[in-house]
């Protein structure tokens, strides 16, 4: 099993996207930082989204979530944000 930690200072605030991998499936996903999101459970509602699912897809899963989450408010942070927090995990 790999252990993925990415981080990414965004506008205001910073966002951390950690999880475990095995065969290739994303694990324990938790999202982590100092960032604002209303409503709060988005978050966790991100991390089941992105649970148990292939590496390779979890950038297009976190595409689909926020496109479909219209009633997310992220003030100074946007969906890049974390697609690149993302990536900067997939790098380490």
């Amino acid at each position: 099993m790999k252990h993925h930690i990415g981080e990414h200072k965004a506008r205001k605030g910073l966002i951390r996207i950690e999880f475990d991998e095995r065969d290739g499936i994303a694990e324990n996903v938790r999202i982590t930082g100092d960032f604002f999101m209303h409503p709060e459970e988005a978050v966790h509602d991100l991390e089941r989204t992105l649970e148990g699912h292939k590496i390779d897809e979890l950038e297009s899963l976190i595409d689909e979530f926020f496109a479909m989450r219209l009633d997310i408010e992220m003030p100074y942070v946007n969906v890049e944000d974390f697609k690149i927090a993302l990536k900067k995990a997939l790098e380490g």
